[in-house]
């Protein structure tokens, strides 16, 4: 089988969380039938959302970094579970010569086969993702409507950093339900965890409903692009 380079530190909860999800997605009786996994944990790796807004260091260099690291070492191929870092994902594909899994881009092709063109997705994500528009782009290419948090997008935010990248699980997700209703009110009927900390949470605290995790969709196709197969869930 390929072996899986992940660029990794953006968080390191969302990295671990992505590598159990393809041990835990790939059918294996013993060691040796599980796919070997490379794995960069580059917490030096700038905010990408800072950097997007404007008032930020640049991350390039540093995922740029991770990625020769990952394929010097042997990787056949790079995914990477940050959404947000998807905004620089030409730069890095520019710079190596193993492919590189774009994780939204499968997303959006999931969305459309799960829930069809005329759902309404409702984003949620770090300000970066939201500003720079990467998934409405993503997902007009296929026809499918999208809305965004007005008003409690700075919840999803304070969910993001104050609560899951900060370890402070015990404070809940109210915040998280805020945005929820929010999106729902402007007519969305499925809802897109744009970040890979809220991938982590739905984890966490086991959100049921018709919510898009992308995470899981770059598990599933990881594992079959390696050339594992997938248990079911």
């Amino acid at each position: 089988m390929k072996t899986i380079g992940i660029i990794g530190g953006m968080g390191p909860l969302a990295t671990v969380d992505l590598y159990r999800r393809i041990v835990l997605r790939t059918k294996a009786a013993r060691d040796q039938e599980h796919i070997h996994v490379l794995i960069d944990g580059n917490t030096n790796i700038p905010d990408r959302t800072r950097a997007i807004i404007g008032n930020g260091e640049d991350p390039v260099p540093e995922l740029i970094k991770s990625a020769k690291i990952l394929e010097q070492s042997g990787a056949d191929f790079l995914i990477m579970p940050c959404n947000t870092a998807h905004y620089f994902v030409d730069a890095i594909k520019e710079n190596v010569h193993i492919p590189l899994i774009n994780m939204l881009e499968e997303t959006v092709k999931y969305t459309y086969e799960k829930y069809g063109q005329d759902t309404v997705v409702g984003i949620m994500a770090t300000d970066g993702t939201i500003k720079s528009k990467i998934y409405e782009k993503y997902y007009s290419g296929l026809g499918i409507k999208t809305v965004v948090p007005e008003k409690k997008q700075e919840k999803i935010m304070k969910f993001i950093y104050e609560v899951i990248k900060s370890g402070h699980y015990e404070a809940g997700n109210d915040l998280f339900y805020e945005c929820v209703e929010e999106l729902r009110k402007k007519g969305a009927d499925a809802f897109l965890l744009g970040c890979t900390e809220l991938s982590s949470a739905q984890y966490l605290y086991n959100f049921e409903g018709t919510f898009i995790n992308p995470m899981e969709v770059l598990t599933e196709a990881s594992v079959i692009y390696a050339g594992g197969e997938l248990t079911e869930l």
